[in-house]
């Protein structure tokens, strides 16, 4: 039974159910001080409470995403790989010696309005789990394949990747369930508005419950390395990917946000468009990143303070759309980084930064669902 399946919880539920139940039942019948009625008092509290308790962390981690599976909970980091070449994946199925293995993990089965069809019709979802060789983690992600990567025009056709990464705290499956990316990925490609694509689904979080930012931690999660490298090489090593910064894009919402500006200005060669949804452009630090993720060190801090690259660093080749509301609390701040970014680009036309407000909305889904389809469509028009 998996760790974020309903079931499990529901089990839980009616184990909980009737273990209260039982006690009221029985504990008048227990009401005498001697040893054994003494015993199934005890008994019969730690059952209906564990069940209880279990029932509300299960709940909350099915919420917040911290552990897609038991794997996850119990061995953080997972079995290891080795990364070795496969240019013959047709798609369906990844083969036994890659980096990415097929998996049940991550409540796929509960998305009701993903493409329907074959997958040479309406493309495929899979679920898989991604380990990397450098930094040794392992990650629950879902990939989407377009119909036309089981096509066989298009056998020897290297497909673009666009990176999406949820916010924090929050599961993988809330870029499928509370922000459609599949599906509005899916229908401008039909259209014609984005090229066929093939999608990554992924979350911020690599040390659960943590949050890391998507940084390196000295001494600790290296988030970033994560995502810039051992993901790239692991979807690289396993499906027919493009080549060149140009065919890879990054886009977040919220922390997920942050992640995809900061990853992108800071490896331009491994992404060369991005696109941040209500995102920060310094790295912020809380009871949730469990202290500093610089240790301190604050010329490590700047190197991820995205006003600070702009002022002190040559600009990068890259193209960036950032989305925000003109009602979100961090309007102004996003203001002032755009103009910065654009007086930049004014001078270094390999970089360039367009914006995107809403004139009301605020930091939720229901605004990033409303700015998902021209966001997607943008990066539709910068991917190789």
């Amino acid at each position: 039974m998996e760790l974020t399946s309903d079931l499990l919880v529901n089990s839980l539920l009616a184990l909980g159910a009737a273990a209260l139940v039982t006690t009221l039942w029985l504990w008048p019948r227990l009401a005498r001080q001697r040893p054994l009625p003494v015993l199934g008092r005890i008994g019969l509290m730690t059952v209906t409470q564990a069940s209880v308790l279990a029932v509300l962390a299960l709940s909350v981690n099915n919420s917040f995403g911290f552990y897609t599976s038991w794997d996850d909970l119990l061995d953080p980091g997972g079995a290891k790989l080795a990364l070795t070449s496969n240019e013959n994946h047709k798609g369906g199925t990844p083969v036994s010696d890659s980096p990415i293995q097929p998996t049940n993990e991550g409540g796929l089965e509960s998305v009701t309005d993903l493409p329907k069809g074959p997958p040479e019709e309406a493309g495929k979802v899979e679920s898989v789990r991604v380990t990397g060789k450098d930094t040794g983690m392992s990650d629950q992600m879902f990939v989407y394949l377009p119909p036309e990567y089981f096509d066989p025009k298009f056998a020897l056709v290297r497909f673009p990747v666009l990176m999406t990464i949820a916010g924090f705290p929050g599961t993988t499956l809330n870029l499928m369930k509370e922000l459609p990316v599949v599906r509005t990925a899916a229908e401008l490609q039909k259209t014609g508005k984005m090229p066929p694509t093939i999608v990554v689904l992924a979350r911020p979080t690599v040390a659960p419950p943590r949050n890391t930012e998507c940084v390196d931690v000295p001494g600790g999660p290296r988030a970033e390395t994560w995502f810039v490298k051992d993901v790239p090489e692991a979807l690289r090593a396993t499906y027919r990917t493009g080549r060149t910064a140009g065919s890879w894009a990054v886009f977040g919402y919220s922390t997920g946000g942050s992640c995809a500006m900061r990853l992108a200005m800071r490896f331009p060669g491994v992404y060369g468009s991005a696109v941040g949804l209500h995102g920060d452009f310094v790295v912020h630090e809380d009871q949730f990143t469990g202290g500093s993720l610089f240790n301190g060190d604050k010329a490590l801090a700047q190197q991820s303070d995205l006003s600070w690259r702009l002022q002190n660093l040559p600009a990068p080749p890259l193209s960036m759309l950032v989305v925000s509301t003109r009602k979100e609390a961090d309007y102004p701040q996003t203001v002032r980084f755009v103009e910065q970014a654009q007086q930049v680009s004014a001078a270094s036309p390999q970089f360039s930064v367009e914006s995107l407000y809403l004139d009301d909305g605020g930091h939720n889904f229901e605004s990033w669902v409303r700015e998902l389809p021209a966001s997607l469509e943008w990066v539709g028009t910068h991917l190789g």
